[in-house]
């Protein structure tokens, strides 16, 4: 039932599960309602069903004999739910199909319960695997709509991240795999706040593969659980995300190094992996979000911070600050998130490729401001959590054409043992690669 309202609440509201999810499993678990296994269980059925939404659809479609716009949403929501207890969970079938049927006639009506039954049965006479071979045009005809349907993406988003990897079939498949696959939780160790060594105490804890502030919880749990976590002195923080702000910190500068900027900061993980940094050299972070809700987020995730900051709210794009103040400024934009597909699968079904020319002025606009507001000899850092061409290498290129005075530092050595960073000098993140968000960090340098 938990996990039907929280697909509901995606479909009728257009909310994100990763924000519906945690507060309905908190309350059913001070309810006495559910165990760890049960919130573990619910947990996949959510993501586990929008992940593979696209995939699930299909298959339903060749399971009825009326178009698949027809059949209501909520019974759609309990034929996915169904459909990923039998194809993509180890349920035994007669439960997954009893649950499914019990959970349409609570919700639905007898009437319905018996069209879900019906359903559920003929997607059970097969696995995955051979469901996908049913549904999904051949490679060798459409490529790209073969991808789509087996690995559940829309097929303009297997487009642009096939054009952004290069490459042929496999490193676009295990990318596309990699993006269903459940994330790790990452917690980042804010220095002088708090070390690896304390978050690596808690259980199936590992340290991070590339960043030296990231701890890996192996088999999931609850963040807010760790002490460190709830008390503010570490953060769940991708290690991409990490990797981008110690770059940025990292870079090579001509002069003082006092005065760092974050211009996007919400929701405030890499200001507050900034500001720490920030705080051992004597500089001074300022970190700004023109969203108030946002900003106030910034503030909780820094509050505590060893050194001097500042949180603000402010436009990035009409900065209050003067041109030319900072060292090392970091814009990571807002965008189509496609880079981060593991973590907020419902995404994929809501973005649209029109969405590129809505962020295309701000992503610009941000990253010239950035560029104004560092002085000669300082570093800006273009970041943003997507891989496609038009939200990286595209926003880089036409920007710089209005500084000329500036030069793109390369990157990779700033990853230093990250691997598969290709020819730079910026960098994309791969989930398949890296088991990172696919982040892409740009490092230009004023120079005149």
């Amino acid at each position: 039932m938990l996990a039907f309202e929280v697909l509901r609440a995606v479909d009728e509201r257009d909310a994100y599960a990763n924000l519906v999810l945690p507060p309905l499993l908190r309350k059913a678990r001070e309810k006495g309602e559910f165990d760890g296994r049960d919130a573990a269980l619910a947990t996949e059925l959510v993501y586990g069903t929008l992940r593979r939404q696209g995939t699930y659809d299909s298959i339903i479609a060749a399971c009825i004999d009326r178009p698949l716009r027809e059949v209501d949403p909520p019974v759609l929501d309990v034929l996915s739910l169904g459909a990923h207890q039998l194809l993509g969970t180890r349920i035994p079938t007669h439960a997954a199909v009893s649950a499914s049927v019990e959970l349409a006639r609570v919700v639905l009506g007898d009437g319905r319960a018996k069209f879900v039954n019906a359903v559920l049965r003929k997607i059970a006479q097969d696995d995955l695997d051979g469901w996908a071979q049913k549904v999904a045009p051949p490679y060798d005809d459409d490529p790209e709509d073969h991808l789509a349907v087996v690995h559940s993406h829309p097929r303009w988003v297997v487009s642009a991240l096939w054009d952004s990897l290069g490459g042929g079939r496999a490193g676009i498949e295990e990318l596309l795999a990699a993006d269903n696959e459940r994330p790790e939780v990452t917690l980042v160790a804010r220095p002088g706040r708090s070390a690896v060594q304390e978050l690596l105490e808690e259980e199936a804890a590992e340290a991070g593969r590339w960043s030296p502030y990231a701890v890996r919880l192996t088999e999931g749990g609850e963040p807010g659980a760790v002490d460190a976590v709830r008390e503010g002195r570490a953060g769940v923080q991708d290690e991409g995300s990490q990797l981008v702000a110690l770059a940025l910190a990292n870079a090579p500068l001509d002069g003082p190094d006092a005065r760092w900027l974050d211009g996007c900061a919400g929701p405030g993980g890499k200001a507050a992996l900034l500001a720490a940094l920030a705080a051992e050299r004597g500089a001074t972070l300022l970190a700004s979000e023109k969203q108030p809700h946002r900003a106030g987020l910034v503030a909780k995730a820094l509050a505590g911070n060893p050194g001097p900051y500042q949180v603000i709210t402010a436009d990035g794009t009409r900065p209050p600050w003067r041109p030319g103040v900072f060292d090392r400024v970091l814009v990571d934009v807002p965008c189509t998130g496609l880079g981060a597909l593991r973590r907020r699968p419902e995404a994929r079904w809501r973005r649209r490729p029109e969405d590129l020319e809505g962020f295309a002025p701000l992503q610009r606009g941000l990253l010239k401001t950035a560029l104004e507001s560092v002085r000669v000899g300082g570093v800006v850092g273009y970041a943003t959590c997507s891989p496609h061409l038009a939200e990286t290498r595209a926003v880089v290129a036409d920007v710089l054409k209005q500084f000329p005075a500036t030069d793109l530092i390369d990157a990779r050595p700033l990853l230093p043992g990250v691997p598969g960073l290709g020819e730079g000098p910026d960098v994309q993140l791969w989930p398949h690669v890296h088991g990172t968000d696919a982040m892409y960090l740009a490092l230009i340098r004023r120079i005149g």
